[in-house]
């Protein structure tokens, strides 16, 4: 009798344990079936009971996995996600940071994105979203080569020249977006200095070649003449083997001015600058030409303070003064004045070279510092030019982080100022 009661209490204790949560339901059934003996009715209750858990554990168990798949599958499209935003945030701040002007367009040809470069480049304060390229840049050109990349495919390269805001020429690439995506891109770089560069290079090269041929044709015509039987004519003879002589001079100094430039646009002549008394160098470049300036009776002054020093290279700096003075000396009448004269403008030391020539004409002197540029061509290989000192001199005085100015005017004189950092 005392073994049922004992039996019905283990159930009890071991369904409370497994299912603690479930009194409300058929726990309370079992408990009661326990109480009033019906064990055997309890234990399959029971049994039923453990059989429908196991069936609910495996649905859940289904369940969560079918979650958890979900989640992973949502995880990966977030991913996804964010890496192309990433990838679109990335190409655009690139582009943005490009130097070029870039433009993007739909399959008709009109903007729909661009950078800040274009804006500034194309110098248009106006909204170019929405907008046609001939609307912005007034070149039919420039329009077709967007629509032929839209329409049929097809990459152009065009060179557009602009004469507002200001002159520049732009090199404007146009290709298809490719893929499957409609439209086109177009990428402006501006080359306009690299056109000067070129321009420059091609007139230099044109001007090297007219420089050397000069010379070169009266050494070689005299001295045929010479070898021709003029050799031995007493009173020409002489005056053709001067001209041989001068004219081989100044082809020298032509090579030598053209390897000076050579070394200076290369950088393989450094400036060493430090504190120089400009007096100093003044008057040795002064001594070096008086004899020159004797031999037309011109007049030279020096009228430099002591005191006055400036950073400077000594050797480069006696270099521009004797370039200086020698035109000075060459373009000014007999009977003239040349004059040195230095003085210190606040942070700064000023140098002039001041003569009593002929003067220039205001049109001329933006363009004297030009390599080959002279005012009067034949007056300048007369007197010897090669048209390359200013040009030197330019060079050598930026090299010393200095300025060089002209100031002229015709029948009074010409004043050649440098300007350097005073010490």
């Amino acid at each position: 009798m005392n073994e049922r009661p004992q039996s019905r209490r283990i159930v009890f204790l071991l369904l409370a344990t497994l299912l603690p949560g479930t009194a409300a339901g058929i726990g309370a059934g079992v408990l009661a079936d326990m109480q009033t003996g019906f064990l055997a009715g309890g234990l399959a209750a029971f049994v039923a009971f453990l059989v429908a858990v196991s069936s609910e554990s495996e649905s859940a168990r289904t369940m969560r996995q079918t979650e958890n798949t979900a989640d992973a599958r949502q995880r990966a499209l977030v991913e996804e996600r964010d890496g192309a935003l990433l990838e679109v945030q990335t190409l655009a701040a690139a582009i943005e940071g490009m130097d070029e002007g870039m433009w993007i367009t739909d399959s008709n040809g009109v903007v729909l994105r661009h950078n800040e470069a274009l804006r500034t480049m194309l110098g248009i304060e106006q909204e170019l979203v929405g907008q046609r390229p001939l609307f912005l840049v007034r070149r039919t050109d420039l329009h077709d080569a967007v629509l032929r990349a839209c329409r049929e495919g097809v990459t152009t390269k065009v060179e557009v020249s602009m004469d507002a805001p200001r002159s520049k020429t732009l090199e404007v690439h146009v290709s298809p977006l490719g893929g499957s995506l409609p439209g086109s891109a177009a990428v402006f770089r501006d080359v306009t200095e690299r056109k000067r560069l070129e321009r420059v290079r091609q007139d230099f090269v044109a001007n090297v070649s007219h420089e050397l041929r000069t010379p070169i044709t009266a050494i070689v015509g005299y001295a045929e003449t010479l070898r021709s039987g003029a050799l031995s004519d007493a009173k020409h003879a002489p005056q053709m083997v001067e001209i041989i002589h001068r004219q081989s001079e100044r082809l020298g100094e032509l090579v030598s001015d053209l390897l000076e430039l050579s070394r200076l646009d290369a950088g393989e002549r450094p400036l060493s600058p430090a504190p120089v008394s400009l007096e100093t160098v003044a008057r040795q470049a002064s001594d070096a030409m008086e004899p020159r300036a004797a031999g037309k009776r011109l007049s030279m002054h020096l009228r430099i303070p002591t005191d006055l020093t400036a950073r400077a290279d000594a050797k480069a700096l006696e270099q521009v003064l004797l370039n200086l003075l020698d035109n000075a000396i060459k373009y000014t009448p007999e009977g003239g004045v040349v004059e040195l004269v230095g003085e210190r403008v606040g942070d700064r030391a000023h140098l002039s070279v001041r003569d009593t020539g002929l003067g220039i004409e205001a049109k001329h002197l933006p363009r004297l510092f030009e390599r080959f540029y002279r005012v009067d061509r034949g007056r300048s290989r007369e007197m010897g030019g090669t048209g390359l000192g200013l040009s030197i001199v330019r060079h050598l005085v930026h090299g010393m982080e200095g300025e060089v100015r002209v100031a002229s005017q015709l029948g009074v004189g010409t004043t050649f100022t440098v300007v350097l950092p005073a010490a």
